[in-house]
């Protein structure tokens, strides 16, 4: 069996397209393991395929990487539009990234009067490999009625959900497909030594051999041929077929290129109820035996993809699925003793939009704990932790969209309702003078009583020297054995400061102080240094800081300038953009952002490019923040403290 994955932006026709190449020779068995992944097999000419279709969008870009990485070739559907080509730099840059041989089809193209050259061109800005058309189109009135094919120069006019008609290529047609043909045959030629020797001989190469170096070429992954159609109609279908079964790799090959002798790979997992965990199988250099050893420990059952029949074994290059088999995860290959991840491409984008979420109903608490850790074993694309702050399980996603339906996968498939609200940015407050305060601590209540007093200093310091303590006590004013306890009432008192916020870049001095031979202990002297630092951080006027992010967005060039009034919107610093060497046409963009504008970024980085854009961040420094935004965040603080 051979597998290939199918990907492409949002309504480009990539099931109407897995549905027209499954039904060419047989009926296909589709299962749908999830509303955005599943899985057709067929076959075609005796021979068994099947196709991985993954639905467009950022999201799910984890999922098309896992696919990617157990396909032995991939098919880039796209729309017939060159505007559209920036929305299919996202899946270009991750097919680039795998090294996975790529065919593309300009669907739709039954639709359009835009040229394929305009439209091959502007997918071109976005591939380092070189697209070349193995197609040319024939027009009726300024309507695609047909295509020529430029190896074998065989023309067809397509027919209404039927097998194309053989035709004469039309004279109008005849120097547009040589001069084509010549551009095909220069390139192929690049990769074929007796191929080039013939054309400068002025030599017309066999079709066969061209076929030849052809299929050569893409099983090596050194170019993307391109072919014209229209899935709902069925027009170029035929062909596209005959491309993959030619051309598209074995897994042997595929064995070979992703580098691994494992036995099998972990291409999609999923919970289902009454079923528990499920992963999708592909088996590589060997059989995957029920019962056998996979990943550390014995596979529990395993099924044909519907999950329907079960099975004793997934032969070489076909798959399946594994059911109770809790220890298998997808993203990963898989050998008997154990397991290695798939590589960080195949992850898809980091994880960036932070929510804290949690139950609606409090005896949810631990299920919704246990439903999270399931979640984020089978989402490439999501990250799960607790919020040091709050407590509350938080998590990091792809965006909002991916948010809600984690949302509503919570619910269906584990019965926990949750609500979720945005990360809280990490405030923190400082002081912006010098002031030294004394405080006594004084308690009697019968028996031994309580008394401490200290003289200390407070000081701001330089942004990220911390917290500092020091002592300069002379004639035994504070016994030594009771400094510690003032250091650590200090650090108590800086827990929470005035504005509502952890204190930092403070140094703290204890100058002088008195004790008394019965009633000073370690606990009065501790809550004296509380006492007397709490009260001198309001002398020593408080400034709120506000967490500043280093922010790395990945995004289309022909975005970079929306990018720019985004982050001036956000009032953020523009610190410039550099072209990314790794992907054509991508540019890396560098600014500063308050961290408490990420999540407005996630929500208008949609807009702004157009759902092709992401970022990384990382915290950089604190900065001051005055006026009537540090007094509303500093009130709403000290409310939620009291509340």
């Amino acid at each position: 069996m051979r597998c290939f994955t199918v990907l492409g932006p949002a309504s480009a026709g990539k099931t109407t397209l897995v549905e027209a190449l499954g039904s060419l020779d047989s009926k296909p068995v589709r299962s749908e393991l999830s509303e955005f992944f599943a899985v057709s097999e067929f076959t075609y000419l005796d021979e068994p395929w099947a196709a991985f279709d993954i639905a467009g969008g950022a999201e799910y870009l984890g999922y098309a990487g896992e696919a990617l990485a157990a396909s032995d070739a991939v098919i880039l559907c796209v729309p017939p539009e060159p505007e559209a080509a920036v929305l299919c730099a996202p899946y270009l840059r991750l097919i680039e990234e795998s090294g996975t041989p790529c065919i593309l089809f300009i669907n739709r193209m039954d639709t359009t009067e835009n040229r394929v050259r305009d439209i091959v061109s502007s997918l071109q800005a976005y591939a380092n490999h070189t697209i070349i058309l193995r197609q040319v189109p024939i027009r009726e009135n300024g309507e695609v009625v047909g295509t020529v094919d430029l190896i074998s120069e065989r023309a067809w006019e397509f027919q209404e959900g039927q097998p194309s008609q053989l035709i004469e290529i039309p004279a109008d047609v005849l120097d547009r497909e040589q001069e084509a043909r010549a551009e095909l045959l220069e390139h192929l030629s690049d990769f074929d030594d007796h191929l080039l020797e013939e054309l400068i001989e002025d030599k017309a190469p066999p079709r066969d051999e061209v076929y030849e170096v052809a299929s050569a070429v893409l099983r090596d992954n050194d170019d993307i041929p391109a072919f014209l159609g229209s899935a709902s109609a069925h027009n170029g279908i035929t062909r596209l077929m005959k491309s993959l079964r030619h051309e598209a790799p074995s897994v042997e090959k595929t064995i070979e290129r992703i580098g691994t002798d494992a036995i099998a790979a972990g291409v999609f997992a999923s919970y289902r109820k009454h079923m528990g965990k499920a992963v999708v199988l592909r088996a590589l250099a060997s059989p995957v035996t029920a019962g056998a050893q996979l990943g550390g420990a014995n596979v529990g059952n395993l099924s044909g993809i519907e999950a329907k029949h079960p099975v004793d074994r997934i032969e070489p290059g076909f798959i399946g699925m594994a059911v109770k088999s809790d220890h298998l995860n997808a993203g990963q290959y898989f050998s008997a003793a154990g397991s290695d991840p798939m590589p960080d491409w195949a992850r898809g984008h980091p994880p960036s939009y932070a929510s804290l979420v949690t139950p609606v109903h409090e005896k949810d608490d631990a299920r919704l704990s246990s439903a999270l850790a399931r979640v984020a074993e089978i989402d490439p694309g999501l990250t799960y932790e607790q919020d040091e702050a709050s407590g509350h399980a938080m998590l990091r996603l792809q965006g909002p969209m991916h948010l809600r339906r984690i949302q509503a996968l919570l619910e269906s498939d584990f019965g926990v309702e949750a609500e979720t609200e945005e990360v809280s940015a990490r405030y923190r407050e400082t002081i912006s003078k010098s002031v030294e305060h004394q405080h006594r601590h004084r308690k009697q209540s019968g028996g031994a009583g309580q008394f401490a007093d200290v003289v200390m200093k407070i000081g701001p310091q330089a942004r990220g020297e911390g917290f500092s303590f020091d002592e300069v006590v002379k004639g035994g004013a504070v016994p030594r054995n009771y400094i510690p306890s003032v250091e650590a009432g200090a650090k108590d008192a800086i827990v929470q400061g005035p504005l509502g916020f952890p204190v930092i870049d403070i140094a703290v001095t204890l100058l002088d102080g008195k004790s008394h031979s019965v009633d000073s202990s370690d606990f009065a002297f501790r809550a004296a240094g509380k006492a007397c630092v709490r009260e001198a951080l309001n002398d020593a006027s408080p400034v709120l800081l506000q967490p500043i992010d280093k922010v790395d967005i990945h995004v289309p060039s022909v975005f970079s300038g929306a990018i720019v009034t985004l982050v001036s919107s956000l009032k953020g610093q523009v610190l410039g953009f550099d072209p990314n060497p790794d992907a054509k046409g991508w540019d890396i963009f560098h600014a500063l952002l308050p961290d408490s504008s990420l999540g407005e970024l996630s929500r208008a980085l949609g807009g702004a490019a157009q759902g092709t854009a992401w970022y990384e961040a990382v915290f950089d420094h604190y900065e001051e923040l005055h006026g009537k935004e540090a007094t509303r965040i500093s009130e709403e603080a000290k409310e939620a403290a009291a509340g």
